[in-house]
């Protein structure tokens, strides 16, 4: 092997993320309507009185989804809602969206019906225009590619780099359900492959399989936020585990925090299938991703009005960048916070 070839660095090596990072750390801003580039859950653009807001996110059949299990329809759903959760988390509102995808001969016209079924189901719950795309063949089987545009006042975007020391550190709803949902359909593949192991009784998995095939994007928490003039600090969609997208706040925002691990919401029926597993809960909930929560930072005076809220939890705080980012225990030991989530490069 010549030394050229011993030098080459693997893509798992980096990460999804350590390669974002390395391929867009010097692009140049030609054009003062980009407001936000390459960084956040979408980019920021100054087309007007509001600011206009796009993501785009691909998804790739073998690698983020098993069509074994996953019906087309919740697909469809599922591909759009992602997208507008990355809207959300800049406290923007979802408006436009674009597909593009490409199939293998192995779909038929009803089985893109399907599909689309879902998107359009997705676009009406959100109110959310379809407005066009493309098309493709495919040798592999199935890709999707969707954008999304959406819009927000300029006094009111919120990105993730501008959390502030002494922030709540706040989550929407709870969080490991959607990577339990996976255990069991993946359990439920393998028995259906032929490989040994008691049948499961899936209507005592309803609530986790549910949120992996079907999850929702947090369209109230943004009207909460409207209606009550909040605007947080930072904000970020969960959707490569708790503590990845933590770390990418306080990275980006240059501060550290402290999380408590009693304070992380987790439903009681993640719980006892975690455990089923053998997995431990908090584990799950930091590094299971899928979850399409929303964390967020707000200043302390926001306590009373937050606390109020069933679905929000107040986890922690930000801290001084010197004092790292870290778990308290519940025997009260602090440790580091890792980022463990999914390397899709890593198959």
């Amino acid at each position: 092997m010549s030394d050229s070839k011993k030098s080459l660095t693997l893509l798992s090596d980096l990460g999804e993320f350590g390669l974002i990072d390395r391929l867009t750390s010097d692009l140049p801003v030609y054009h003062k309507s980009t407001i936000k580039g390459v960084g956040d859950d979408a980019a920021v653009l100054d087309y007007g009185d509001k600011y206009l807001v796009m993501t785009t996110d691909m998804l790739m059949e073998g690698i983020h989804f098993n069509l074994v299990y996953t019906p087309l329809k919740h697909l469809g759903y599922k591909a759009a809602v992602v997208n507008f959760s990355d809207i959300f988390a800049m406290n923007a509102r979802p408006r436009q969206l674009v597909i593009s995808i490409a199939v293998s001969g192995k779909f038929s016209v009803e089985a893109m019906d399907e599909f689309y079924a879902g998107l359009r189901l997705a676009c009406d719950q959100y109110h959310v225009d379809l407005v066009g795309g493309d098309t493709s063949t495919s040798l592999t089987g199935m890709a999707i590619s969707i954008t999304v545009l959406g819009e927000v006042s300029k006094d009111k975007v919120t990105y993730r780099s501008t959390a502030k020391e002494n922030d709540l550190i706040c989550v929407t709803g709870d969080l490991g359900a959607a990577f339990i949902g996976l255990q069991v359909l993946e359990r439920e593949k393998n028995i259906f492959e032929g490989a040994r192991g008691p049948q499961p009784k899936l209507e005592d998995y309803n609530y986790v399989l549910q949120r992996q095939i079907k999850p929702e994007a947090r369209k109230e928490i943004i009207e909460f936020f409207e209606t009550n003039n909040i605007v947080p600090n930072a904000m970020i969609d969960i959707s490569d585990g708790l503590s990845s997208e933590l770390l990418h706040i306080c990275k980006q925002s240059d501060t550290g925090c402290t999380v408590y691990q009693h304070k992380i919401p987790i439903d009681e029926q993640t719980v006892k299938i975690a455990e089923e597993f053998n997995f431990e809960p908090t584990v799950v909930a930091l590094t299971g991703g899928e979850d399409y929560e929303l964390l967020f930072t707000l200043p302390l005076n926001y306590y009373d009005i937050v606390l109020a809220r069933e679905d929000i939890s107040i986890i922690g705080h930000i801290t001084h960048k010197s004092e790292g980012c870290n778990l308290v225990t519940e025997d009260n030991t602090q440790v580091p916070l890792v980022a463990q989530g999914w390397n899709a490069y890593k198959q």
